[in-house]
This record gives structure tokens, sequence and C-alpha cells, in this order.
């Protein structure tokens, strides 16, 4: 794994991880088994510097989540719509549930993450499917 450039944005390594999040997606994980999202160059747990990308599991489940009834300015969501995190195992991963409302969902509920385009923001923005 190449190290980032420190001067660089701090989003940087997002586009690229959204990139791959379409394909499947990974997280990062350090020699002693934590894991984290990326971009990372020292493990928030550990200290480690010994870090290699893993792939995300296929589906996960949903560890919790909230309906929206007022979006945030600019966001470009239209209320009410549902925000997920989602437990993979190793990393919990943060998004906007597509195609179940609030009531066809409950903690366990299995999903697939996927990747779609925000006009709003002119952003990717990370959305789950039912698995």
């Amino acid at each position: 794994m190449s190290d980032p450039d420190p001067d660089a944005p701090a989003d940087t390594g997002y586009d690229e991880w959204a990139d791959a999040l379409a394909e499947g997606g990974y997280y990062i994980e350090c020699a002693n088994g934590h894991g984290n999202l990326p971009p990372r160059r020292v493990c928030p747990d550990c200290g480690s510097t010994d870090l290699s990308e893993e792939p995300l599991p296929d589906v996960g489940a949903v560890a919790t989540f909230s309906e929206v009834h007022v979006a945030p300015s600019g966001f470009g969501e239209e209320p009410p719509y549902v925000t997920a995190v989602v437990d993979f195992g190793p990393v919990r991963v943060t998004g906007i549930v597509r195609e179940l409302s609030a009531d066809e969902i409950e903690i366990g509920t299995a999903v697939r993450p996927d990747v779609e385009h925000n006009d709003a923001t002119d952003k990717r923005l990370v959305v789950f499917r039912p698995a």
C-alpha cells in the first residue's frame, strides 16, 4: 500500500474507495486484526503501520438506522429517507438505504453496499440495497 500525499486534501482516498466499493469494496486491516475504513496510514486502535487492504464482505447487517424527516441543507435527498450504520464484520459503514422504508428495516436486516452519484453535492454517496 502506498503512502498518501501528506499535503493532499483531507478526503483524499475517498474517491478511490468509492470506486472500489462500487466493485465490491475493501477495508484496511492492521497486523493485529483491527479493521478501519481508508484512507489510513496508521491503525487508530494500536498504532501499527503494517496495513493491508482486505475485501469488504458482500453483505452486511443493519446495526442501527434512523428515518430522516428534515434533510441537511444541500444534501439533495428528499425526506423521508433512511440512513443506516451497517456492520460488515471488522468495520461499520454509514449510508442511505434504498428500496426499503423504515417500516421494512430492523436491526440485522441484510443489505449490500453500493455507490450512487449525489447530484446536489456532485459527489458519490454510499447506499445500501436489500441483500
